[in-house]
């Protein structure tokens, strides 16, 4: 992409109002927009990093035999009032068309893939089977801050698995407990806890809360550094200091945001809207349930927020919106600059035809001083300079993006050098 024609305008200042770094260096980068609070416009940066980390989520979904479906946003009053969560979800955005008809714009679709499943006839040999979908959710949160850690309108990714038995249901939980952490790994977030937390109003049962640890997070956990034991503080019962009532351990606290969750739904929406099958022995029993959400905004926000620096983000391999970004610094001198354009847009046409994601900036009147604070804040992979002074030397300045190393190289072996190091 020719950044004269991309649409990326970055600032020199965040908005005053917001205090988070993602919040602020999205601004500032030119990712996403702010419409209101917790109500963001994702730009063609911030796009591209949005459904890189959607095509991670499918890819890993796909692998634990989900099967992609898309929902209605838009829900029945008649639903929710089957569960009893019309007047008991705060959160829930309500509505009514123009001929008096409630509706609500779906927060979680719970009530919505159980009277799709009910309305077939299932076997035991049937189960089990998992759907998911990934999709814009909607709730009235009072505290919406934070950027993309706290929204009122957000994409979320919902996995609904179905089973004959307990048993199978808390076999395949732990798979996805496995699924999930490779996502996490693969946007480059390391160090993930499982905590156990509450089931909210979807379960009596512990749910699981994937945290991150960071200052910038609003939760808090108390864990166990050996054994692995983890709960939100709201349920632990322990305090930092004291022994891990699994190994006796010192146990320790820590600011943490929560990336993704899973909950044990058992027969609790199944049982309530009818959604049974037939057993071997001829009997009718609840379909048991499980769910599995994950934020991609969250997940978004949370990356800038544990990789970022004073100067922008420095984006995770498989995030980085491009892997290259070319600056080419023509300077005073007219036949200087005619060659100093001419030699990056060769290395820019020969990243493209190597699959090689990059982003030229081509632009004549940015002064040098812009051009490296743009790329900075911007956060490609690696940074390429093509300057007067390179091409004496008759190589191109590289520089990954988050350390401190110049490579010099030399002007052919550009192409190599960053191919080689993918």
């Amino acid at each position: 992409m020719l950044q004269s024609r991309a649409f990326i305008k970055t600032k020199k200042e965040a908005p005053k109002d917001e205090v988070s770094a993602n919040a602020r260096l999205l601004a500032r980068g030119g990712y996403a927009d702010k419409l209101a609070g917790g109500i963001y416009s994702f730009l063609p940066l911030g796009f591209l990093v949005l459904k890189k980390i959607e095509n991670i989520i499918r890819e890993e979904m796909n692998a634990v035999g989900g099967q992609e479906i898309l929902m209605p946003a838009l829900q029945t009053k008649e639903l929710w009032e089957e569960t009893k969560r019309w007047e008991t979800m705060n959160d829930l955005y309500k509505l009514k068309d123009r001929q008096g008809r409630e509706l609500a714009l779906g927060p979680t679709h719970e009530e919505v893939i159980t009277d799709i499943v009910r309305k077939q006839s299932w076997s035991y040999k049937d189960l089990p089977f998992y759907l998911y979908q990934i999709q814009t959710k909607f709730r009235d949160e009072l505290r919406s801050k934070s950027g993309l850690l706290r929204g009122r309108e957000f994409i979320m990714k919902d996995l609904y698995s179905f089973h004959a038995s307990e048993e199978d249901r808390e076999k395949y939980y732990e798979t996805v407990k496995k699924a999930y952490l490779k996502i996490f790994k693969r946007c480059g977030l390391a160090g993930v806890i499982v905590a156990e937390a509450g089931g909210g109003s979807f379960s009596k049962e512990f749910s699981h809360e994937f945290q991150v640890p960071t200052p910038a997070g609003e939760d808090v956990i108390i864990f166990c550094s050996k054994c692995g034991w983890a709960r939100n503080v709201e349920i632990a019962g322990q305090k930092a200091g004291e022994k891990c009532p699994l190994c006796g351990s010192a146990l320790k606290e820590e600011k943490t945001i929560e990336a993704g969750n899973i909950f044990t739904l058992g027969t609790k929406f199944s049982q309530t809207m009818g959604a049974f099958f037939t057993d071997q022995d001829g009997s009718r029993k609840p379909i048991v349930m499980g769910c599995y959400g994950l934020g991609l905004g969250r997940i978004l926000g949370t990356v800038v927020e544990t990789h970022s620096d004073e100067r922008g983000i420095v984006w995770p391999r498989e995030l980085a919106p491009y892997e290259a970004h070319i600056l080419a610094l023509p300077g005073s001198d007219r036949a200087v600059a005619k060659r100093v354009f001419a030699e990056s847009a060769k290395i820019y046409k020969k990243l493209k035809d190597e699959g090689v994601s990059v982003l030229y900036d081509d632009r004549p009147d940015a002064p040098p001083g812009q051009k490296f604070a743009d790329a900075d804040l911007i956060g490609a992979r690696a940074r390429i300079v093509i300057s007067e002074k390179t091409l004496k030397a008759k190589k191109a300045e590289i520089k990954r993006r988050g350390s401190k190393q110049v490579k010099m190289v030399a002007v052919g072996g550009v192409v190599g050098c960053l191919l080689s190091a993918k």
